[in-house]
């Protein structure tokens, strides 16, 4: 992983967790080769552990192949909601929760 190549190590992305792609705001240009062209996606992987789905792969430089960034994304249910988080030196880091139900319990106002 190369700081190098980013403006920002780990920008805060709020709730904006990527499962693919990447955050191209943040990307500074290749420091290895010295180019702004496009990043690729390679090593793909998704792994099913314990209830929780985990995707990574890195970003990588188009014209030599230079390692930008690991990309880890998670999903997993908990209780009655569905949990995301992001962890990405290029993406950025993010959590977001979203209710299974169809009215937010969080979001209803308080009876009392």
């Amino acid at each position: 992983m190369c700081g190098g190549c980013v403006h920002k190590e780990y920008p805060d992305r709020g709730n904006t967790c990527l499962e693919n792609g990447s955050y191209l705001m943040n990307y500074l240009g290749c420091a290895n080769c010295h180019q702004r062209d496009f990043v690729l996606i390679s090593n793909k992987a998704t792994e099913d552990d314990d209830g929780e789905e985990i995707v990574t792969y890195d970003h990588v430089c188009k014209n030599c192949d230079h390692v930008i960034a690991r990309h880890e994304y998670t999903f997993s249910v908990v209780d009655e909601y569905q949990e995301y988080t992001m962890l990405c030196m290029l993406c950025g880091k993010a959590e977001d929760s979203i209710s299974v139900l169809p009215d937010d319990p969080r979001q209803s106002a308080p009876l009392f």
